[in-house]
């Protein structure tokens, strides 16, 4: 059929209408009309099942508090104040550096400030058109595409991802190439100081002299891995951690924001929990909030046990027993913390925060403390009663205990022994309170025992007495010996129960020379260094006069250990020597001498009947 003879409105080479059937698998479309001649309206076309709504009638997924209350200016940074206001000023005086470093713990805003000053940079609406800090309250042209990282002109990059240097070349070649929309291109690197040495290399010249529409900005976590050579070419920033007070009403905020009720405390624990980072402690807020249900306040002892920290009051408790030299409760109350499944390191950890929170409270006052105003106050008040030399040597030996406790194959064990070392050491004096006594002539304090209910040893002492304002000694001092030899001077100490110096006396010490106030002698091998200090401060404690003992190279005489044994083994052969005894061991084969033992002899009384001789003289 021609052209021409085709009816009008078909296309030329096209299917007769009648033969423009649809095919088999095609759904023929029926109107009202039809719909009786098909037996019963058209039916509804399938429609793929919704996804369940959220149970708050929400619409979009859940959102972590993180995201959710990122800033979105530079007011909205918190604990940053110093470093707004000089990018502040810079902006408002076009002195605007052409690289930023910015470094900081995690979480304290690094990636959040290169955002902002990406888009300080490039921020544009219709009434500004210069780069500016202040309006980013307002939303310019570029700032969304920035903020959710598809902008061309801002490339937001990993270096641990990117640290080679090949990478870094090719990153390189596009510095040179202007902008496409905004007014800077921006290179923003987080965790710089995983790039390479390589890396590094390639990237300084660039550095040095860039293009005049590129900037760079960089975050890192480990200042010190940058190179100098880069940190030089950079305008540094350092982003501090967040104080806990600061923090505290930030996370109050935020709190009331999303209708969540938390104690005051709580928030105070979740502060001190995260050191500092905005991110940790929002994470940690996050968390929390879910704790308690819905209408209920989500009090302190819930946000210690999420966090699986000890009772601070109670560790508290523990540390002033401690510094007051009961070892016994000391113990119980760490033996009941650790059944509660409190962590033996972390109650170490905990008494040396107690030990710089009472040294701080001493130096600037309670207020400083950011802590519950009873917790506050008690550390206060042992900060108060302490010497600041005291609390020194508290400290000194709660970071050799916590090494110890991390290291111990028991730590719970390690704990209870630094508890009983710090209480029968809470008695010692300190070097100005053991020379001031020395030189006014006063017996040197210490070494009556814990208060605590363990026995023995040294503990509970003048410092901590005249701390807490204890009870004095009942008991009249005894009258001051005299000793006229240096087996005197031993049975002093035995006289006195002074144990461990005993021993340590009798197995060590080789006298040389001895008079009144004076030893000399000559230390066996394996002495302990503070042997003549602790026999010096003893003897001037128990006589009343001042002692000099002094430690010689050699020339000393038998230790009391070596002097009975010789006597043991000459009195066996004495007694080996015996006609008697060798009869009976020749009798008795197999028989062995075990023991010699000198039996004094028996005292005989006279006889009742017995006269004396002056009275045969009087006959």
């Amino acid at each position: 059929m021609a052209d021409q003879d085709l009816p009008p409105g078909t296309a030329p080479d096209s299917a007769p209408p009648w033969e423009d059937e649809a095919p088999e698998s095609e759904t023929v479309e029926r109107d009202d009309l039809t719909a009786d001649i098909f037996c019963g309206p058209a039916p509804e076309p399938e429609k793929a099942a919704a996804p369940p709504a959220p149970a708050d009638g929400s619409s979009a997924a859940y959102t972590v508090l993180a995201r959710k209350y990122r800033p979105q200016s530079f007011d909205d940074l918190i604990g940053q104040e110093a470093m707004v206001r000089t990018l502040t000023n810079a902006f408002a005086t076009g002195r605007i550096a052409h690289a930023f470093m910015l470094t900081g713990v995690r979480g304290v805003g690094k990636t959040t400030t290169a955002r902002l000053l990406a888009r300080a940079l490039n921020y544009e609406s219709d009434a500004v058109h210069q780069p500016s800090v202040t309006d980013l309250a307002t939303p310019g042209r570029h700032c969304a595409n920035i903020t959710e990282g598809r902008h061309i002109d801002v490339l937001e990059l990993d270096a641990a991802s990117r640290s080679r240097v090949d990478e870094m070349r090719e990153l390189l070649d596009g510095v040179r190439y202007a902008p496409a929309e905004a007014r800077y291109k921006v290179y923003v690197i987080d965790e710089v100081h995983m790039l390479s040495t390589a890396a590094f290399n390639a990237l300084l010249k660039t550095l040095e002299e860039p293009p005049p529409h590129a900037k760079f900005i960089f975050a890192t976590t480990e200042i010190r891995k940058v190179p100098v050579t880069i940190l030089s070419r950079c305008q540094r920033f350092d982003l501090r951690r967040v104080e806990p007070d600061v923090l505290v009403r930030h996370l109050s905020k935020i709190a009331t924001d999303e209708g969540a009720r938390i104690d005051a405390d709580a928030l105070t624990l979740i502060a001190r929990a995260a050191e500092g980072s905005v991110r940790d402690s929002l994470s940690l807020l996050d968390q929390a909030i879910v704790q308690g249900e819905a209408g209920q306040t989500v009090d302190a002892g819930t946000v210690r046990d999420m966090l699986g920290l000890a009772d601070r009051a109670q560790t508290i408790a523990l540390f002033e027993k401690t510094v007051r030299g009961e070892a016994g409760p000391a113990i119980e109350i760490f033996r009941t913390l650790y059944g509660f499944g409190a962590d033996p390191a972390t109650v170490v950890a905990d008494l040396l925060e107690h030990c710089h929170g009472a040294s701080v409270a001493k130096a600037l006052g309670p207020d400083v403390l950011a802590l519950p105003k009873d917790q506050a106050a008690s550390l206060a008040a042992l900060g108060a009663a302490l010497s600041a030399g005291a609390l020194s040597r508290v400290w000194q030996m709660l970071l050799k205990a916590h090494d110890e406790v991390r290291r111990a194959p028991d730590p719970s064990a390690a704990v209870e022994m630094a508890l009983i070392r710090l209480a029968y050491a809470a008695d010692l004096p300190g070097p100005e309170e053991a020379l001031r006594a020395l030189q006014s002539g006063e017996p040197l304090p210490g070494g009556a025992g814990p208060r605590g209910g363990l026995p023995g040893g040294g503990g509970g002492g003048s410092v901590s007495a005249r701390a807490f304002q204890a009870a004095p000694r009942a008991e009249a001092a005894p009258a001051q010996p005299t000793l006229q030899s240096f087996d005197d001077v031993v049975r002093l100490i035995d006289e006195r129960r002074d144990i461990g110096l005993k021993l340590d006396v009798e197995k060590y010490v080789r006298p040389i020379s001895f008079r009144m106030g004076a030893i000399t002698f000559e230390p066996a091998a394996g002495a302990p260094h503070n042997l003549a200090q602790r026999l010096v401060a003893r003897l001037k404690e128990w006589t009343g006069q001042p002692w000099l003992v002094a430690a010689e190279g050699s020339g000393g005489a038998e230790t009391l250990l070596e002097r009975e044994k010789r006597e043991r083994v000459k009195s066996r052969e004495d007694a080996l020597a015996e006609p008697f005894i060798r009869a009976v061991m020749d009798a008795f084969p197999g028989t062995e001498l075990v023991e010699v033992r000198q039996l004094a002899a028996p005292e005989i009384a006279p006889a009742a009947d017995e006269a004396p001789d002056d009275d045969d003289d009087d006959d």
